[in-house]
């Protein structure tokens, strides 16, 4: 990608600063409605549907739209939509449970589990740990996602790009927690829906319109066909690694807990498993176009680069606010996600802190900053050496798929016990672990979340209740153990 002139460089680095103060702004101005720490750490019944479709939106596309989607459409053509398909699925999966998980009032994931096996310390850390790797990974690779493009259109030095988006993901953050996140996600989450699909057009017509790229670009790419272009070994790699990352991210299950009617908690992970193929769109409109303008990029990845070099200024200037909304909406999330994890499970329910509302949303405040502060270190010093955060999705899901589906299956049926719980996470690491050191073909997720499995049935199965059934042995306070 080559390096702006001079105005655009200053035209892209003010718009991108408007883009934050906006975000600041709205923080601000939703975050008034955070009246408790409660509504800092889960903002509980208080989104309605449309917030709720586009707030999980603007959380799911993130930096890797931006390059890594485009790149598969540039290569695979219209097989993105497999990829885009997978998150779908996750949704549909979600969906599956989210009535009962937005009945619950739960918090964060750990609270899952708690009502499902009761209450139990070392199952709540470990569970705690496995949800919050997750969004720290998102957290840090997208600093380095930002200071990479930014830093290729701007020449802007990357630690200060690191340093500006973490700022700016405090901003969305500090206010209100997730109510201001949730509710500035949705402002940004409709800009972004409309500025793919206007740079996906405008790709297009750089392309000779989409005549011009059926006549260069194979038919087994841009016709249906080409859904199927990437092959289906790789699909079904793509299904196997990134639905049981879907199911168990909490970013996701945050948003379900806050929907403001019960009803609304299945329709919104439907929609907004409908709205992520506006990704699918976006990336494969581009990398369709720039497949049939150059088609001998050596790395599909610079496609989405390459489309830069022929943006006009105006357009280009766009392009910049749409790269800082995009990545700060998908880092503010994942903050706030683990902020959750480090105040609710460890700090509360772990050590037993006990402060009021007032504290408790300082201590939020807080941990925020020193999270994403860590996370700006690492995105800094290991700019090309975080691919090891991608094992965090493949571990979590090994150690949460199992416990929160099996066991919502199981509930009513056995007396699930923390044991369980504890028992199957840990094989579920374990089996990752070890198809992992095999270099087993398939996502070695799959053979954890498989041994997961195995170990909570055969456990469950041992301690069959012998109750009456008008007794709700799925509540923690009839199962909990010291």
């Amino acid at each position: 990608m080559h390096q702006g002139t001079t105005g655009q460089i200053i035209a892209i680095v003010l718009i991108s600063i408007v883009i934050v103060g906006i975000g600041a702004l709205l923080s601000m101005y939703f975050g008034r409605r955070a009246k408790s720490s409660a509504d800092w750490l889960a903002a509980p019944e208080s989104l309605p549907l449309g917030v709720v479709v586009i707030t999980q939106f603007a959380t799911a596309v993130g930096g890797g739209v931006l390059i890594a989607h485009v790149g598969i459409a540039y290569s695979s053509g219209w097989s993105v939509f497999a990829y885009e398909g997978s998150v779908l699925l996750g949704f549909l999966g979600l969906a599956f449970i989210a009535k009962w998980l937005r009945e619950q009032s739960f918090t964060t994931v750990p609270d899952i589990l708690t009502k499902l096996f009761g209450r139990n310390r070392t199952v709540t850390v470990v569970a705690g740990i496995a949800a919050l790797i997750v969004p720290f990974g998102w957290l840090a690779t997208q600093f380095v996602s930002f200071a990479k493009l930014f830093g290729q259109l701007t020449g802007i030095p990357a630690a200060v790009l690191v340093i500006a988006i973490m700022i700016g993901s405090l901003v969305f953050v500090l206010p209100g927690g997730l109510t201001s996140v949730a509710w500035t996600d949705f402002v940004f989450g409709i800009f972004k829906i409309l500025m793919s699909l206007v740079i996906a057009g405008y790709a297009i017509y750089l392309a000779g319109g989409w005549s011009g790229i059926t006549s260069r670009v194979p038919e087994t790419l841009w016709s249906v066909k080409g859904i199927g272009a990437a092959g289906s070994e790789q699909i079904w790699l793509w299904i196997a690694a990134i639905v049981p990352g879907t199911l168990t991210n909490q970013l996701y299950y945050q948003r379900v807990f806050a929907t403001k009617k019960v009803g609304d908690a299945r329709r919104g992970l439907v929609l907004s498993g409908l709205t992520i193929l506006v990704a699918g769109v976006y990336a494969g409109c581009i990398g369709l176009a720039v497949r049939a303008m150059s088609p001998g990029l050596a790395n599909p990845e610079q496609a989405a680069g390459w489309l830069l070099t022929r943006l006009p200024t105006a357009l280009l200037v766009l392009f910049g606010a749409f790269l800082v909304a995009t990545i700060i909406s998908t880092t503010g999330a994942a903050l706030q996600s683990v902020v959750a994890n480090l105040t609710r499970d460890l700090y509360q329910n772990v050590f037993g802190g006990t402060r009021g509302d007032r504290a408790t949303i300082s201590l939020s405040r807080l941990f925020s900053a020193g999270v994403a502060a860590l996370a700006a270190v690492l995105a800094i010093a290991f700019p090309s050496a975080l691919g090891w955060l991608v094992a965090s999705y493949a571990y979590s899901a090994a150690a949460l798929a199992a416990p929160i589906f099996l066991g919502f299956a199981l509930r009513k049926r056995f007396t699930l016990r923390p044991a369980a719980a504890l028992a199957s996470m840990i094989a579920g690491i374990a089996g990752c672990a070890a198809a992992q050191l095999a270099g087993t073909s398939v996502p070695y997720a799959v053979y954890g979340i498989a041994s997961s499995a195995v170990v909570l049935a055969v456990v469950g199965i041992g301690t069959r209740a012998s109750i009456p059934s008008t007794v709700d042995m799925s509540s923690p306070e009839s199962r909990e153990i010291g």
